[in-house]
């Protein structure tokens, strides 16, 4: 992306500014999570990653194809890019949940047993058994099954990027670990990018390699996770607070014990205290 704004009904008195000359650089493979306060502009600049939205100004290029003008390579483009919403019951349609993931390749000219298997290998994919599932209405599921079919029907494509928008909003600790493990294990298979909006910093920290921060449309701070929440202060000025165990290092390191900002996980702050105190016991054994 490069100098991409984008306006909701532009021109009328309900017009609104959502994105602001935004420049992006996503590489092939990488894992990236999208943060911010809510209105921020994450799930417009998501939508324009696959042509669901096109610039007003600016460019996005995805592969080196431009997707500013409408035309039949927008097809090719939403294959190749995969955009899983927020809530599942939206992109869901059909009436059963092998009809749902065998939409997108059969509307590639999939058929026969070649869409059989490419529907089994998708819901294996992200762990829903193909005997038990396939004849199901996908609305009779739990908000947990419900978002697996609605991976699955994007992956039977076969996209090279998944993007998903608060894929765990709504699941408890469980269902979320599970959704979240599954796409790490497909990126790690496929070599695919994966982009994910969120509001669970504990999730992106254990997810994600990159971490872009957005406000007021346009993206303010751009770096590696640990780096991006040791930040605290610049995160806090843009409504986004660190993970817990990021904060509790930071308060343990205004008392005084050198605990590193970059800690991302419970057991690294657990490693990080014992090896402290560890220290501090041999020192007065010592004296």
């Amino acid at each position: 992306m490069k100098d991409v704004s984008f306006r909701y009904f532009p021109g009328s008195p309900f017009e609104v500014e959502v994105l602001r000359k935004v420049s992006l650089v996503i590489h092939k493979g990488e894992s990236i999570g999208i943060i911010g306060r809510t209105g921020c502009g994450k799930s417009t600049l998501i939508q324009h990653m696959n042509a669901l939205l096109l610039p007003e100004s600016g460019v996005v290029l995805i592969d080196g194809k431009e997707t500013g003008k409408k035309g039949p390579k927008l097809r090719q483009i939403r294959q190749q890019v995969g955009l899983v919403f927020q809530y599942p019951e939206h992109q869901i349609f059909e009436e059963t949940v092998y009809a749902e993931v065998a939409f997108g390749p059969k509307n590639m000219g999939i058929t026969g047993s070649e869409l059989e298997e490419t529907v089994h290998w998708a819901m294996d994919s992200v762990g829903l058994d193909y005997k038990s599932f396939k004849d199901k209405n996908p609305f009779e599921l739990s908000g947990g099954q419900m978002r697996r079919v609605a991976i699955a029907g994007v992956l039977s494509m076969r996209p090279e990027v998944l993007i998903l928008d608060e894929p765990t909003a709504g699941l408890d600790p469980e269902g979320r670990k599970s959704i979240l493990e599954k796409v790490v294990s497909l990126r790690r298979e496929w070599g695919m990018t994966v982009v994910i909006v969120s509001h669970s910093m504990e999730d992106l920290a254990r997810f994600s390699e990159r971490i872009l921060v957005m406000d007021n449309g346009d993206i303010k701070l751009d770096g590696p996770v640990r780096e991006t929440f040791s930040r605290h202060e610049e995160l806090e000025q843009y409504g986004v607070r660190p993970p817990v165990t990021t904060r509790t290092a930071i308060l343990l390191r205004k008392r005084g014990f050198e605990v590193p900002t970059g800690i991302l996980s419970s057991g690294e702050l657990a490693d990080e205290i014992i090896g402290i105190l560890s220290a501090r016991r041999k020192r007065i054994d010592v004296e």
